[in-house]
């Protein structure tokens, strides 16, 4: 088995409830053992859509990265996920932060995520459930590269 880290987002429909059929739908292929709490956030890229809900997961499959790529893609698609554009809005979206301590560059497949650390509403959940994590590109945990961006508008879902 192989711990991964997961991020998850959504800004169509009822975001809360696409977030947790996607993570009820990822039970065949990913034990789910930590999630952290759900985040509202402004887009990232393009900004002329609704708040996103975001959230991250940790757990443990048997799958390797390609065919857990592809396993996830079909849960977005079951979910309603239709092709836009590059950070378009979407019903959910599921991304694959980290595999065990893997470096993969591949034109389908990237890990670790090649813009986490970019990004506020990955890490702040990230940091939430991996704190030591460390990213092995970087060489640095969820939580340094946390502080290293402006999280100012990741917002606790209460």
């Amino acid at each position: 088995m192989s711990l991964v880290l997961l991020s998850l987002g959504s800004n169509l429909g009822d975001r809360a409830a696409n977030l947790e059929t996607a993570v009820r739908a990822l039970s065949p292929w990913v034990q789910v053992t930590v999630r952290s709490s759900v985040y509202e956030t402004s887009p990232w890229g393009y900004t002329e859509q609704p708040p996103f809900l975001n959230m991250a997961l940790g757990g443990l499959t048997h799958l390797p990265p390609r065919r857990l790529l592809y396993r996830l893609k079909g849960i977005e698609s079951r979910l309603g996920r239709k092709a836009t554009f590059r950070y378009g809005p979407r019903v959910i979206d599921l991304d694959i932060l980290a595999y065990d301590d893997l470096v993969l560059e591949t034109p389908a497949l990237t890990i670790p995520h090649p813009r986490l650390q970019e990004r506020a509403f990955v890490l702040v959940p990230l940091c939430e459930i991996a704190p030591a994590w460390v990213h092995p590109v970087l060489g640095k945990t969820a939580c340094a590269l946390r502080q290293a961006v402006d999280v100012q508008e990741v917002y606790p879902l209460r």
